[in-house]
């Protein structure tokens, strides 16, 4: 297991992850962010709970959060700033990554120069 701040987690971001880990009793688990193949750009986002880690995970804490990234995921994802955002039609995450080169409409999928994944419809 390794120790580096892969993403950055707001503080809107955080209240909302730990109301959720109430409401589905998922206290004392780990947020765990993924990236994997799909969506209409080539790749997805993935955030879970998790309370298992693996050997090769990179964990770190964030606004007494745990956070775990897989050791695939995390170059696509460092850097990234997930936030939450809340509006008249309702809230949700929103997620800025900076090695995005392209995303599509519906905000969850994306690729980067390197990783341009096999892109599936919308």
């Amino acid at each position: 297991m390794q120790e580096q701040e892969v993403v950055k987690i707001t503080e809107a971001a955080a209240f909302q992850i730990k109301e959720m880990m109430k409401q589905n009793e998922e206290e004392g688990a780990a947020l765990r962010v993924t990236v994997h193949g799909g969506g209409c750009s080539g790749l997805s986002y993935g955030m879970g709970f998790d309370r298992e880690i693996k050997e090769d995970d990179i964990q770190f804490k964030q606004h007494d959060i745990d956070i775990i990234v897989d050791q695939e995921s995390a170059p696509i994802l460092n850097g990234t700033v997930i936030d939450y955002k809340q509006s008249l039609m309702g809230g949700g995450f929103t997620i800025e990554n900076p090695n995005a080169i392209a995303s599509c409409g519906c905000g969850s999928s994306f690729r980067t120069a390197a990783n341009s994944g096999k892109p599936e419809n919308c």
